[in-house]
């Protein structure tokens, strides 16, 4: 149904007549007049007894009004809401990051912004997959990769650095690499192959320094580098790990500090539809002043 006619039939149900009702609308009570037949066309059903002392509403219009009444209350719900947000941050607030940095990182600051913003309800989404913000999966989403998805807006947040670390047990019990090829030598821990990698070249470890990936013994692969981080604590091998997040043990031990350090960029992003709301605002400037404060 039109909603237009809707809101005519119930201006018209309200004023009992197509003159009030016209009126009210700003329409001529032919034009009125000409829609409600439309509507009782489209419908098949008598909404109005016509009377010469008004119209009075049939059994089928009685609940058709019920109905547009209880609809334009919420768009008018709908349409205060939008208003109060342009102004006011608050409604869901629905965020996706990649596993070890979202369960890590991220939620540590969560405390401090839903103290700030107590009108926005929060809701993160843990997961190395590709939410479809188009679809409005999450509203925004953190990324270890250049958003592909068209029609949506990023900004870089920051960009973590990755070194190669050990327990202070396993080098105990395995010594420690003095050189990347002697990783050859060593047992490593890696991103799982049936699980989408949050960055690209996850397992950069097994290649370097030997053109042989094979050759080097892998003793567990995680589908999350979070899970990687309590093998690695441990004792159990060496891997790659983020430096944000390997310095949050005091258990682990940069074992080849000398190796080129890898980057990852990490990107803040939404759809262009959220460009102007005041929640994903003032979450992007919360993450950036956290970011601004932490050594990453």
């Amino acid at each position: 149904m039109d909603w237009d006619k809707l809101r005519i039939f119930q201006a018209v149900a309200d004023a009992g007549s197509f003159t009030h009702a016209g009126e009210t609308l700003k329409l001529s009570q032919s034009a009125i007049s000409r829609q409600i037949g439309a509507l009782e066309e489209q419908l098949g059903v008598m909404l109005f007894h016509r009377h010469a002392r008004g119209l009075i509403l049939t059994e089928q219009g009685e609940l058709l009004y019920r109905t547009a009444r209880d609809m334009a209350s919420k768009v008018n719900t709908a349409e205060a809401l939008l208003r109060a947000n342009q102004d006011k941050p608050a409604g869901r607030l629905k965020v996706t990051a990649a596993v070890g940095f979202g369960s890590t990182w991220l939620t540590a600051q969560m405390h401090e912004f839903i103290a700030m913003y107590p009108d926005i309800d929060v809701s993160l989404v843990l997961s190395d997959n590709e939410l479809d913000l188009g679809m409005r999966e999450a509203d925004v989403a953190i990324r270890m990769v250049m958003p592909r998805q068209p029609g949506l807006v990023q900004r870089h947040l920051l960009t973590v650095r990755s070194h190669v670390y050990a327990s202070h047990g396993y080098i105990q019990k395995y010594g420690k690499p003095k050189t990347v090829e002697e990783l050859d030598q060593h047992r490593l821990i890696i991103f799982g192959e049936d699980a989408r990698a949050p960055v690209q070249d996850v397992n950069w470890l097994l290649r370097e320094g030997n053109v042989d990936p094979s050759a080097r013994v892998v003793v567990l692969r995680v589908n999350n580098v979070y899970g990687i981080f309590r093998a690695v604590e441990s004792g159990l091998g060496i891997a790659s790990l983020p430096d944000y997040l390997a310095r949050e043990s005091t258990k682990l031990e940069n074992v080849l500090p000398d190796l080129n350090v890898r980057t990852t960029d990490v990107y803040f992003t939404y759809p262009e539809e959220l460009r102007h709301s005041k929640r994903i605002a003032v979450f992007r400037d919360f993450l950036l002043r956290k970011v601004a404060e932490t050594r990453f």
